[in-house]
């Protein structure tokens, strides 16, 4: 029983006074002496032992006395002993004066006799309020079937009186009853022993009937106990699964409750469980119910669902579709199958109609994959300054408010949702974050990305995230966990557009001086290798964003239009490329998943060899010309203002002439770098297309950016 179940206490005369409870021959003081089977116990009592009777009277006096045992009362030369070393165990014994052939028909009834106190005794202890509604429905069909075995005798002792009665004629009487009896005292002495509750019993029960197979009349009589029993189950069935209620004051439902888990954590918690376990199964399924036992407990989790909601939604029931009406087994998985299709349906509608689902998801797309990328632009332009600081020097406060000017000013403002989106600053490199997610399945540990860190500082350009608020029920759906990949994803995507842009101010510089004509191996070179690198990030952002995010989010889109419960959502799709930069995939062998982070590896290299470039050849170039005031803006030089460069000066040059060889050589040394990495990444991708075709396409490109070099 579930120890936080309080039942009510039973009175204390119940225990205190045995008489009033039929009970007093179990409770009757023994003297050490009795405990045992003593043969002389019947002459201390009696002026005559029974053999001193006529047999037609001992006949007489043994029927009257079996009829008082039937009944768990002694009689004068049947008397009622306990077990030795068995306290919960009487033994009936008889004067050992009594005729042979009397001993051995009297002792052919007692194993009735026995079976009579033993139910007896477990319908007055099992009718104790701290032993469940299983077994106080069980002890209350017993005790039916005892009011049926006391009018039995009452009928025989009838006979008795009238002289019709023989022990052999008694003994043909009760037959019938004893292998019912002794079935039922089998089931009994497992379920004290062991103190059993709920569909224990049940299952008890329904084993016990499929070992009577044989025996048609023991068997319909333990399906009308197992009927019986199951009434008050289902009765905390129908309420489940009906009204998402667990009525169980004595915890012998096979759904448990963990009242701990709060639906908040699931908007907080990465790892939060509340939708696997605030709800859970135990061990103890009734096997009737063991094939549906999955539907039940997912019916009523969407009724507390709605509940939650505010919406106390009630399955409709009619007369005959109600678990407790007389049915089979059969009936009562229609009748659960039917409650799952209404529950599921409201829920559904619930979450797609009035909390707005697609909404959400399409105001996500927007944001955290980049769908509508304006407002980055924007952002990126007015936060530049505060995401080149460190991650602890930044004030949240003023990238949210530039956050939200960036969302005014564009076309993000018409979405209702973009009041919804928040800024955040991680304390770590995205590839150090992938390390700390238990379930993605990385061969390598943080130690291997280690050399890709190299950087003397992190700014908030590798660290800047945006966040995304959902409210409950949505939450559901929408949890830490998927917020979270879809996290990881932007910030690959922001930092590509950081890449992009520092590249493409590179390239603005190299048009700004081919105007003045320079002449030289290191800008020509410096030239072709930033247009490969550019083509490289762009082609992994096209591949990224319409090959891999756009098809696999249709697929969701159209999944969600059919779907048919809230289990059928698939919110975040197994992109298996961005699990390239983002971890295993389960059901992929290892061989394919070293590839895939060997290839987040090198794309991490190529990246930060695009950054050290970019700022490389701005080193290079600012040494060359002069570049007046006001003329770099936001990292870039603007178009119509290159008409204001101009050589340095000879003297100029010559004083910079050690620093800009060391530059030069630098840019054929990136110019290497760049293009062994990139070679050996062609093949990784290209293996690699055997379970993603859409690779072969990127790797396409990847070579073929390759080729220019």
């Amino acid at each position: 029983m579930d120890s936080s179940a309080v039942a009510p206490s039973t009175p204390r005369w119940n225990l205190d006074r045995p008489f009033l409870t039929g009970r007093f021959h179990q409770d009757t003081i023994f003297t050490s002496e009795s405990r045992g089977f003593i043969a002389d116990s019947f002459d201390a009592r009696l002026d005559k032992a029974i053999g001193c009777y006529h047999a037609s009277i001992q006949e007489l006096i043994v029927i009257d006395d079996l009829l008082s045992a039937l009944v768990g009362i002694e009689g004068r030369y049947i008397s009622i002993k306990r077990v030795r070393g068995k306290e919960d165990t009487v033994a009936f014994q008889v004067d050992p004066s009594m005729g042979l052939t009397l001993q051995e028909s009297a002792k052919r009834i007692f194993p009735l006799c026995e079976s009579y106190l033993l139910i007896n005794q477990f319908v007055e202890s099992r009718s104790l309020s701290k032993h469940g509604l299983v077994n106080h429905a069980f002890a209350a069909a017993l005790r039916a079937l005892l009011l049926d075995y006391q009018a039995l005798v009452a009928q025989l002792e009838h006979q008795f009186r009238l002289g019709r009665l023989s022990v052999q004629g008694l003994w043909f009487y009760c037959q019938p009853m004893m292998g019912s009896m002794q079935a039922l005292s089998i089931v009994i002495r497992k379920v004290s022993a062991n103190n059993f509750i709920g569909s224990t019993v049940l299952n008890l029960l329904q084993s016990q009937a499929k070992a009577m197979a044989g025996d048609h009349v023991v068997r319909s009589l333990l399906e009308k106990m197992i009927q019986c029993a199951n009434a008050a189950y289902l009765r905390i069935l129908e309420r489940w699964v009906y009204e998402g209620v667990i009525d169980d004051p004595y915890g012998e439902f096979f759904i448990s409750e963990n009242k701990s888990l709060q639906k908040e954590s699931l908007a907080q918690d990465y790892d939060a469980k509340y939708w696997q376990q605030r709800y859970s199964l135990k061990d103890d399924v009734p096997s009737f119910l063991a094939t549906a036992a999955e539907t039940i407990l997912t019916t009523g989790k969407y009724l507390n669902v709605m509940r939650e909601c505010g919406h106390n939604i009630q399955v409709p029931v009619a007369e005959n579709s109600k678990l407790t009406s007389v049915g089979s087994n059969h009936h009562h998985l229609e009748c659960i199958k039917a409650a799952y299709d209404y529950a599921s349906g409201e829920l559904l509608n619930l979450i797609k109609e009035k909390y707005d689902l697609m909404a959400k998801l399409r105001s996500i797309k927007h944001y955290l994959l980049l769908d509508q990328g304006d407002f980055l632009v924007h952002f990126m332009d007015i936060a530049r300054e505060e995401l080149s600081k460190k991650p602890d020097d930044i004030s949240a406060e003023k990238l949210q408010s530039l956050l939200d000017l960036a969302l005014r000013t564009t076309a993000a403002a018409a979405d209702p949702c973009h009041e919804d989106l928040a800024c955040c600053v991680e304390k770590t490199t995205l590839l150090k974050r992938l390390n700390t997610l238990k379930d993605l399945e990385i061969s390598q540990t943080v130690s291997d990305s280690n050399e890709l860190e190299e950087q003397l500082s992190i700014t908030g350009l590798e660290t800047f995230s945006l966040s995304y608020k959902v409210q409950w029920p949505l939450s559901l759906v929408i949890s830490r966990k998927a917020l979270t990949r879809y996290q990881l994803i932007f910030r690959f995507l922001f930092h590509c557009k950081h890449v992009n842009r520092q590249l493409c101010a590179a390239w603005q510089m190299h048009q700004g001086v081919r105007r003045l004509d320079m002449q030289g191996i290191a800008i020509s070179v410096s030239s072709l290798l930033c247009r490969s690198m550019l083509r490289f990030i762009n082609s992994l952002v096209h591949y990224l964003t319409f090959e891999v995010l756009e098809p696999n989010w249709h697929v969701m889109h159209n999944r969600l239009q059919t779907a048919k419960s809230i289990d059928e959502f698939a919110i975040f799709p197994c992109l298996f490329v961005c699990l390239m930069l983002f971890g295993g995939l389960k059901g992929i062998g290892k061989s394919i998943a070293d590839i895939i982070f060997f290839a987040r590896k090198k794309v991490e290299r190529l990246k930060l060899l695009c950054l050290r470039y970019a700022a490389a050849i701005q080193r290079l170039i600012t040494s060359s010309v002069d570049i007046p005031t006001g003329i770099v803006s936001n990292g870039s030089l603007e178009t119509e203002k290159y008409k204001r460069l101009k050589l340095r000066s000879r003297s100029q040059t010559l004083k910079l002439a050690p620093e800009n060889a060391s530059v030069i050589e630098s840019i054929l040394k990136f110019e290497r770098d760049f293009s062994a990495e990139l070679q050996s990444l062609g093949p990784i991708l290209s293996n690699s297309s055997r379970a993603e075709p859409y690779l072969t396409h990127l790797a396409q490109w990847i070579l073929g950016v390759g080729k220019d070099q």
